[in-house]
């Protein structure tokens, strides 16, 4: 593990502890080593974690598009690299091109958007990255009751709930993210939802 890809808010949130954890994980990433890949915005919980991990000698790349970069988001200057893309989808694939992991902080609707993208994409096998979410505050403690609910309701798998690792402790979370092996599912459908095919040979129903 090289390089960590954070997602998060572009606000700082209501708490705190919020900032203080972005904070906390950039330094942390600085400290061992690891390279931050993230959205390249100045402000909210984006721009923390971006001063933390620069403040410690840390290499930062920030991926943002043309629209956002000139209408509603402010860019980071003082990144290692700042790379401009036309879209959002474009900013995701480079994101997940150029890291090796992905931990999630708080954030809204946008920081659910990425983080659900990369989960499934986990989960069909397009990628071999680990994920996990820290939870600070019990931020994600909604979210993960919704998770065991689509486990119990069989519309997703309890080993692709356990690949979504949890921490409320920057250093630990790393620590698991650069442990994890990922290994890509022998198939993402419960098996009790394919239907058994036939034999060709079988004669159909009320029929000679």
């Amino acid at each position: 593990m090289q390089r960590v890809l954070v997602f998060c808010g572009s606000s700082p949130g209501s708490r705190p502890e919020y900032a203080a954890a972005a904070a906390e994980l950039g330094r942390v990433l600085a400290a061992r080593g690891l390279g931050l890949v993230y959205g390249g915005a100045s402000v909210g919980l984006m721009g923390t974690i971006a001063d933390a991990a620069l403040g410690g000698g840390a290499q930062v790349i920030g991926v943002i598009p043309e629209r956002l970069m000139e209408v509603r988001e402010v860019p980071h200057r003082g990144l290692t690299e700042l790379r401009v893309v036309a879209t959002m989808h474009e900013r995701k694939a480079l994101m997940a091109e150029l890291s090796d992991a992905v931990a999630v902080l708080p954030g809204g609707a946008g920081t659910l958007e990425e983080l659900f993208e990369m989960y499934t994409w986990s989960q069909l096998g397009l990628h071999d990255k680990a994920i996990g979410l820290l939870n600070v505050a019990g931020y994600w403690d909604g979210l993960l009751t919704m998770l065991d609910r689509m486990v119990a309701e069989r519309f997703l798998r309890a080993e692709h709930r356990h690949a979504l690792l949890v921490e409320r402790d920057p250093e630990a979370l790393l620590q698991r993210l650069a442990a994890q092996r990922h290994r890509a599912p022998d198939t993402w459908l419960d098996p009790q939802s394919v239907p058994k095919t036939r034999s060709p040979a079988s004669p159909r129903p009320g029929r000679m």
